[in-house]
This record gives C-alpha cells, structure tokens and sequence, in this order.
C-alpha cells in the first residue's frame, strides 16, 4: 500500500469548532473525517441540482439563528384567515409593510436581484415561480388568502430595496414586472 499523502489545512476558529465537535461526536481521527467528509461532498453535490442546492442555502441561511420557523401551510393558511376577521387587521398589515421594510435593509447585501429575492421567498413555499423572462415573472399561490401577504411583502420589499415593479392579479397567480432599478 503506497504511503498516504500529507497535506495541511488551516480552520479559522468557528470552522475548528465544528470540526472539533463532530470528531468527539464521531470518534474518527481527524485524517478519516476529512477524508470521510470529502467523500460524501463529492457523492452529494451533483445528486442535489442546483435548484435543491439553492434551497438548502436559503434554509442554513435562515433556519440557524432561530429567526425563522418552518410552518405547516395549513397552519399558515389559518393564520391568515383569522387576521382578515381580526378588528385589529389594519394594524397587522401595517407591521407587515414595516417588516418587509426591515427585511430589505436586512438583506441588501444578499439580494441584489428580482431574481434573488423571488428565489429565496420560493424557498419559504409562499408560491412557485415561473420566470417568463428577465423581467417578468410569474408566481402561482397555494391560496387565494396569502396573495395579500405576498404581495404586501414584495410591494414594500421593493420599495425599500429600489427595485420598481409592477405586480399584475389574476385568480391564483401574481405576474412581478421589473420596470427597472429605483
């Protein structure tokens, strides 16, 4: 058996961390973790797609920091319906319009697109998005009772990260029209 060949790799200490942990998790050596590692990185990374791929960042970009919540539609449908029967609704959009205010200042560093921001709200399962061109884009709803939401978001969202569109209604389906950059 020829001799293995030595290399040197350098953590930075959050990435140590990690490393560390799931050594005393497993019990490996270090050498068979990396090896391990690279092994199941490089069997996984095609097997995933891009979009899958793409989905998976959006969620470890989310998920980690507990800002974010995975919710069962059903319990996001009901939600919805009973804020349009609350006397409190007006206030309830304002705080969303707010919100998405927020979430563009948030997030101007990682969206600089249409494109980007429809992706990374697909990922969330507020719609499905079809992209008809560079600039137009169409979004099927899973409900009539989040189109509101949806487009209060996207409306303010933009607003706030200069992009201009135009967002076009129909039954279960919004068209986003980029007019430009604000």
């Amino acid at each position: 058996m020829k001799n293995p060949t030595r290399i040197t790799v350098a953590f930075d200490d959050k990435t140590l961390g990690l490393f560390n942990k799931a050594r005393n998790e497993t019990g490996l050596s270090q050498s068979e973790l990396l090896r391990q590692a690279l092994r199941f990185y490089c069997e996984n990374r095609n097997t995933l797609g891009s979009s899958t791929s793409r989905k998976l960042s959006y969620y470890l970009d989310m998920l980690p920091q507990g800002e974010h919540v995975i919710l069962d539609v059903d319990h996001w449908l009901l939600f919805l319906g009973l804020i349009e029967s609350s006397p409190e609704k007006d206030a309830f959009w304002e705080d969303c319009q707010r919100i998405a205010k927020s979430h563009a200042e948030q997030l101007m560093h990682k969206i600089h697109s249409i494109n980007d921001l429809l992706e990374r709200l697909e990922a969330c399962n507020f719609f499905r998005v079809t992209k008809n061109s560079e600039k137009d884009f169409t979004l099927v709803l899973g409900s009539e009772v989040s189109k509101k939401f949806v487009k209060t978001f996207l409306k303010e969202f933009c607003s706030a990260g200069g992009f201009k569109i135009e967002i076009k209604e129909d039954l279960a389906k919004m068209r986003i029209v980029v007019s430009g950059s604000a």
